[in-house]
């Protein structure tokens, strides 16, 4: 039988809800353009100002110039902007921005503002406090920096949290970063309830909804599909995360990709469902894009897919003949 006789299998595409960019991001993005239009170029930025390529190379494109220190900017521009990133810095960033008379705006997201005036607050009365995440992410990097040198203890994993010895006999009390996986953190704070019953938890959960829901709606798709797709930057934190929550939850094959010219079709040779996400600085363009690969690319083995042109539902279904 030849390729056009053969019976045409669909492909499923699961598309989960929500997904791809958050507030925080969003707003993050718009001051950058705000500030462009406002000031002219250029702008610049300390640190990306959210974890993903395409989303800084189209800021570049427009003016920003992303620098990862203050001195990185020419000394003839320090009246120009100078954007914080959407990941907090520590207190010694505006600090330093100030004594070199910088204009300075804070993108920092108000989720991420939240937990800083939580350790603040822990810290005025008089706890010893305890970070859940992870060591040298710069969300992690700018809460630690609220307070002074030594204040903070970071726990990254549960056998942290075991051999964690207090330095003090002061109260404890816990926040933790806002993209970590719910799960984890979850095992992390038993054990760190089970040893320190008094220990003091957030008022509110300090993992972002937009973190929680993402992970809901992968933990909800990744057992039906046969691999998961997440888009997202290698160095996104939540991405990273989400990738982690599909492979637990059943999915054989579950891949971080930063767009549709990273795919490896091998990966998805003979597989009839897929699941797509985004981590919560990955713009919906990136998504469409990966669509439009499955739709019109092939693998291997001259797979193709034809998919509906109308705007997909949370589950699309195309044609698809091997």
């Amino acid at each position: 039988m030849t390729e056009s006789n053969q019976e045409k299998t669909p492909l499923a595409i699961h598309l989960c809800a929500p997904r791809g960019f958050c507030a925080g991001v969003d707003r993050a993005i718009q001051i950058v353009e705000l500030a462009l239009e406002k000031y002219g170029s250029p702008v610049y930025v300390r640190h990306e100002i959210v974890h993903n390529k395409f989303v800084v190379d189209g800021l570049k494109a427009k003016g920003a110039v992303f620098v990862e220190e203050l001195e990185e900017i020419p000394a003839g521009h320090t009246d120009r902007p100078v954007i914080f990133s959407a990941h907090g810095v520590p207190k010694s960033v505006p600090e330093d921005a100030q004594s070199r008379k910088m204009f300075y705006l804070d993108a920092t997201c108000p989720l991420v503002s939240k937990v800083h005036k939580e350790a603040e607050i822990h810290f005025r009365r008089d706890r010893e406090i305890l970070l859940i995440g992870h060591a040298g992410h710069p969300e992690v990097i700018g809460t630690m920096g609220q307070l002074p040198d030594g204040t903070v203890s970071l726990i990254e994993t549960e056998d942290d949290a075991r051999a964690f010895t207090p330095k003090t006999d002061r109260p404890l009390a816990y926040i933790t970063q806002t993209t970590l996986s719910v799960d984890d953190t979850a095992g992390i704070v038993a054990v760190l309830q089970d040893r320190f019953p008094q220990i003091v938890a957030p008022h509110k959960e300090d993992i972002c909804y937009a973190t929680t829901n993402r992970q809901e709606a992968v933990k909800h798709v990744a057992p039906k599909v046969d691999a998961m797709i997440v888009v997202g930057a290698p160095n996104s934190s939540n991405s990273q995360r989400l990738r982690e929550v599909a492979e637990r939850a059943g999915c054989r094959t579950a891949v971080l990709i930063q767009r549709a010219s990273d795919i490896d079709w091998h990966d998805f040779e003979g597989i009839t469902s897929l699941g797509l996400t985004a981590g919560a600085s990955a713009p919906e363009t990136l998504v469409e894009e990966i669509i439009a690969a499955f739709a019109t690319g092939s693998t291997s083995t001259s797979r193709r897919c034809v998919l509906p042109k109308k705007r997909f539902p949370s589950t699309c279904r195309g044609s698809c003949a091997r």
